[in-house]
């Protein structure tokens, strides 16, 4: 049966494209045979519990140790009840064991516990029974919350010094976040957030795909089926991707089972980009999921200054680690925060303008010439409408205050593009602006989007020079340049929309529009 590109679950050689799991953790075995307790965290859909299940398969095979992952997930189910919590667990880790270790390695039968104890005895039963050193990986670990959190981190501390006979030789929580985060609830420890697994060695990360891994696991299928990847399109799939595995396999899956299963033709960067855009549009669980995120606070506090290009306020560091745990953010090699892939990059602000996109009334396409191209004087006017009778409202639809203008403004080219064209972003910490390119139909209209505050002076000086520069690298001679003055006392904004025509310093076309 041939193989294919896994989005669904941990991947197997037998089903699934794979790489060497263990490369990207070449130090977790010397903590295993140090009997370490650490953590490995990292965003989802890495392949942390690929690798675990592999590493657990591998070290029982050995015969060094009797290994296994075992997930706490089913607890989340029960915040506020341990003693539900910990039968649950049980349970789930009895089905574990008996799918993935042979049957004179698997528990004995769990032992009578008081709630709030029955996972410290389970682990020191099993530890006494088996007949090798226990090795157990705790997945989703952050799945859990409130007393059933601290309560297994209480349990395995506790423990902690009757390994290895009576307790595992070594341990992994395995989740999205570091340990550290846990200290945030203030319930922790008396109250003063300090961390009940103090107990930890190290964290480790499970970073991302290389650009030739990417290669590595796209010939895979060449070798299976003759299906070539060109040069181009696993550049292509890296950049867009960042290397994350499953955007990596994404990207793969839509060119070669939708948009190309004709073997004998080639994936090229175009299908590369083709499946991009679909990935986006559908927004895909991984997607959807990472999309949920944005609402939280201690994102919004990150994501929000980013998107509008201004510099980070005063924020806890645990909220900058949080959002890079997440993998929604990365660090720049020249320093600051950007967005963690350019795919990420498009569903962001895409999410957030969802609210304003469902909202937007019906807009005839007067933009359109009888042939079907853009025509950019007529969406001036469409655009210069639309705001002036629909701006008021839909700004208060928009879940980030401080960028509200730019989502409602993007969903209005989503509406222009939709079926024709893309919408292309850029936005960085300290840039004071969002750029926007808007390709339909092979015509290109770029945008530089600047916010006008109370206190500051008039934009427009600083924010032609930057769409010049931005205008030239695209080899573009005009553009629009978007000003919406957020400062106080103003007039409706139906009374102050405007646009005038200049010229920027490179001596471009440049539309400036103020709203």
């Amino acid at each position: 049966m041939p193989r294919w590109f896994n989005v669904a679950g941990p991947c197997n050689a037998a089903d699934h494209y794979m790489l060497p799991v263990m490369r990207r953790l070449p130090k977790i075995r010397r903590l295993i045979d140090r009997k370490s307790y650490f953590v490995l965290h990292a965003p989802r859909q890495v392949g942390k519990t690929t690798a675990l299940l592999a590493l657990g398969r591998e070290l029982t095979a050995e015969g060094s140790y009797v290994a296994v992952l075992l997930s706490v997930e089913v607890g989340a189910a029960f915040p506020d009840d341990t003693d539900a919590a910990e039968l649950a667990i049980l349970d789930a880790w009895r089905g574990d064991a008996r799918a993935r270790l042979p049957a004179a390695l698997q528990p004995p039968p769990w032992p009578e516990a008081s709630p709030g104890r029955r996972l410290g005895a389970a682990l020191a039963a099993w530890s006494l029974a088996a007949p090798r050193p226990l090795v157990v990986f705790l997945d989703e670990i952050d799945a859990l919350r409130g007393p059933p959190l601290v309560s297994i981190l209480r349990q395995l501390r506790g423990g902690y010094p009757n390994r290895p006979r009576e307790f595992p030789w070594s341990l992994a929580l395995v989740g999205l976040r570091d340990v550290r985060d846990y200290k945030l609830d203030p319930t922790i420890e008396g109250g003063h957030g300090g961390s009940p697994f103090n107990i930890k060695d190290t964290s480790l990360t499970l970073r991302n795909f290389t650009e030739d891994e990417v290669r590595e696991l796209y010939a895979e299928h060449t070798a299976d089926t003759g299906q070539v990847f060109t040069e181009g399109a696993t550049r292509r799939a890296f950049e867009l991707s960042g290397g994350h595995p499953w955007l990596v396999n994404a990207l793969a899956r839509e060119a070669v089972d939708e948009l190309l299963e004709e073997r004998t033709l080639p994936i090229t960067d175009a299908v590369i980009d083709a499946a991009k855009e679909i990935l986006i549009r559908r927004q895909d669980t991984h997607l959807d999921n990472l999309a949920e995120r944005l609402r939280e606070p201690r994102v919004r506090r990150i994501i929000e200054p980013i998107l509008a290009g201004e510099a980070l306020p005063a924020v806890p560091d645990d909220d900058l680690r949080y959002v890079q745990d997440l993998g929604l953010v990365r660090p720049e090699n020249s320093g600051g925060l950007v967005i963690a892939n350019p795919i990420y990059r498009e569903v962001i602000p895409r999410s957030l303008a969802s609210v304003a996109i469902a909202s937007l009334p019906r807009i005839q396409p007067t933009w359109l010439t009888e042939s079907g191209d853009l025509d950019e004087s007529h969406l001036l006017a469409a655009f210069l409408a639309f705001w002036r009778q629909h701006g008021e409202p839909l700004l208060g639809a928009a879940p980030y205050h401080e960028i509200a203008p730019h989502l409602v403004l993007m969903a209005f080219l989503h509406r222009v593009v939709n079926g024709g064209g893309t919408i292309e972003r850029e936005y960085a910490i300290g840039s004071g602006r969002m750029d926007l390119l808007v390709r339909y139909r092979g015509r290109a209209l770029a945008l530089e989007l600047k916010i006008w505050r109370d206190h500051e002076a008039d934009p427009v000086i600083e924010g032609l020079g930057q769409l010049d520069r931005y205008l030239a690298g695209l080899a573009l001679d005009r553009g629009w340049l978007v000003v919406f003055d957020r400062r106080g006392g103003l007039a409706r904004l139906s009374e102050r929309t405007s646009a005038s025509e200049t010229v920027s310093p490179g001596g471009r076309r440049v539309t400036v529009i103020r709203a």
